[in-house]
C-alpha cells in the first residue's frame, strides 16, 4: 500500500501541514516527513506556547475527523491551555461526531489508584458511554472497538518518557487492536515532559515482554507520542499496521522540557505529581522492583526512596560518586499508603541541580547498586518484577554479582546504540 498524506491544518493559514502517515508508515515515510511542518521551540526564554495536536485539531474544525464517528482514548490530562477538557470540548460542537469514550489504567476521569481502572460506564457530564481498555489487547480490545460502533479512534494522552509508563502500551495496544477492528486511528502529539533529546538505558529484550514494556525500545525513549506511533507501526506493527495519522506541535523542540511549554500540567497518574516526578521516574520507578519505598504515598514520589533501617550512609555512598547534575539527602519519611505505609522509614531524596546533564537512569542503576551495599536489608521483589522493569535480567544479575555502575550501564551500550539508529527514522522535531 502507498503512502496516503491527509488533512492540511490551516489554522488562519500560519501552522502549516498537518504531518499525516497512514496504513503502510514505516520507516522510509517516517524519514521523508522528518524536518516538515514541526515547530522551532520556544526554549526556556522564548514566549510562544506550545499548540497541541489537539489545538491544532481543533483550529481547523475538526476536518481530518469530518464524516466520522469518532472515538477518544484519552485521561484527565486531555486538556486544552485553559484547562477544559477535549472530551466536554468535543461533545456539543457540532463539527465533530464524537460517539464514544475509552479510558486506559487510572480511567478517563483518573478516579483509580496504579493497577485500577473505571470499567464501563455512561460519563455523567456528557451521557457519553465509556469503555474500558485496560489490560485489553488484541482481538479483545478490537471487539470492544467494534462494539462502540466508532469509525475512528482519536489518541491524546500525556505521556511521562519511560517505556515502563503504561499509557504507550495503552497507544500500542489500540494501534494493533484498530488495525484489526478496520477503524483508522489518529494521534494528537503533546510534548515528552523531559525533553526528546536521548534514548537512554537498556532495551527491552522481548521475552520479557508485559504492560510495563510490550516491545523493544529503551528504558528512556526521548520521543513523544505520535514519534512512537509512527516507530510502532514501522516496526512493530508492519504486518498488520494500523491507519494511522498523526497530528504533531508547533513551538516544541527536542530540548525543551515541560515548563517550556507554556501548558498547564495535570498528573498523568496519581504518583506522577509534577513534572519533576517525571523527570526522576525512568530511573527511580525501579524501586518497585524491590523492597524499598519507591516514595508512593508522599507527597515527592519517585524523588523520596526508602526502607525501615537505612540511615545516612546511603546517601553519603550515592554523593560519592559525584553524579552529574544530582544530589541526594539523607531523609525520613511515612508512606499513606502502599509499601510502609504508616511507618517512618530511612532513606534519600534526589535533588536534580542540573537537568540538562542529569542522567535519570544511570542515576537510578547508582542507587540501588548504593543501596544494596548499604544497607543489608536490600532484597529484590520475589517476583523478579525488576526483571520486567529493566527489559533484561542483567541488571539484576549484574548488581547481584558486585559489578560497578559502570560495567551495568555499559552491558546495554551495543543494544542502545541500534535502538537509537532506528529511533532517528522517527523523530519528527528538531
Amino acid at each position: 500500500m502507498s503512502l496516503s498524506r491527509r488533512g492540511l491544518l490551516s489554522a488562519g493559514g500560519a501552522m502549516g501541514a498537518l504531518a499525516a502517515t497512514a496504513a503502510s508508515a514505516g520507516p522510509a515515510a517516517a524519514g521523508t516527513s522528518q524536518g516538515k511542518g514541526h515547530g522551532h521551540g520556544n526554549g526556556h526564554g522564548g514566549g510562544q506556547r506550545v499548540r497541541t495536536g489537539f489545538d491544532r485539531l481543533a483550529a481547523d474544525g475538526y476536518a481530518l475527523l469530518k464524516g466520522q464517528r469518532v472515538g477518544v482514548v484519552t485521561n484527565p490530562t486531555g486538556i486544552t491551555s485553559d484547562v477544559r477538557h477535549i472530551v466536554d470540548v468535543m461533545h456539543p460542537d457540532s463539527r465533530v461526531n464524537l460517539t464514544a469514550v475509552f479510558g486506559p489504567e487510572h480511567g478517563f476521569r483518573g478516579t483509580a489508584q496504579a493497577g485500577g481502572s473505571e470499567g464501563r460506564y455512561d460519563d455523567p457530564a456528557t451521557g457519553l458511554p465509556v469503555y474500558d481498555t485496560y489490560l485489553k489487547s488484541g482481538q479483545a480490545l478490537a471487539d470492544v472497538f467494534t462494539a462502540s460502533g466508532v469509525d475512528t479512534i482519536v489518541f491524546d494522552i500525556q505521556d511521562a518518557g519511560a517505556r515502563f509508563y503504561t499509557y504507550i502500551w495503552t497507544l500500542y495496544d489500540c494501534m494493533e487492536a484498530a488495525a484489526l477492528a478496520g477503524k483508522k486511528f489518529v494521534v494528537l502529539d503533546r510534548p515528552n515532559p523531559v525533553s526528546g533529546r536521548a534514548a537512554l538505558g537498556p532495551v527491552l529484550d522481548p521475552a520479557f515482554g508485559t504492560f510495563v514494556g510490550r516491545r523493544e525500545i529503551s528504558q528512556a525513549h526521548g520521543m513523544t507520542v505520535t514519534e512512537l506511533a509512527l516507530l510502532f507501526n514501522g516496526e512493530f506493527l508492519k504486518d498488520r499496521p494500523a491507519e494511522l495519522e498523526i497530528v504533531k506541535m508547533t513551538g516544541w523542540s527536542r530540548s525543551d522540557f515541560f515548563d517550556a511549554s507554556g501548558l498547564p500540567w495535570v498528573p498523568p497518574s496519581p504518583n506522577m505529581p509534577t513534572p519533576d516526578t517525571a523527570l526522576v521516574y525512568s530511573g527511580t520507578c525501579l524501586f518497585e522492583g524491590t523492597n524499598l519505598s519507591e516514595g508512593r504515598g508522599t507527597t515527592r514520589p519517585f524523588e523520596l526512596l526508602g526502607a525501615e533501617g537505612i540511615d545516612h550512609k546511603w546517601a553519603d555512598a550515592a554523593n560519592a560518586l559525584e553524579l552529574p547534575g544530582v544530589a541526594f539527602r539523607e531523609a525520613y519519611f511515612a508512606p499513606t499508603f502502599s509499601k510502609f505505609q504508616g511507618v517512618t522509614v530511612g532513606g534519600v531524596q534526589l535533588h536534580v541541580l542540573d537537568r540538562e546533564v542529569f542522567d535519570p537512569v544511570r542515576t537510578g542503576i547508582a542507587l540501588l547498586i548504593t543501596a544494596k551495599r548499604t544497607w543489608s536489608g536490600f532484597a529484590w521483589r520475589s517476583d523478579n518484577w525488576i526483571d520486567k522493569l529493566t527489559g533484561n535480567t542483567r541488571v539484576r544479575t549484574m548488581i547481584d554479582a558486585g559489578a560497578d555502575l559502570d560495567e551495568v550501564t555499559g552491558a546495554w551500550a551495543s543494544d542502545l546504540a541500534k535502538f537509537r539508529a532506528v529511533r532517528k527514522r522517527y523523530l519528527q522535531y528538531r
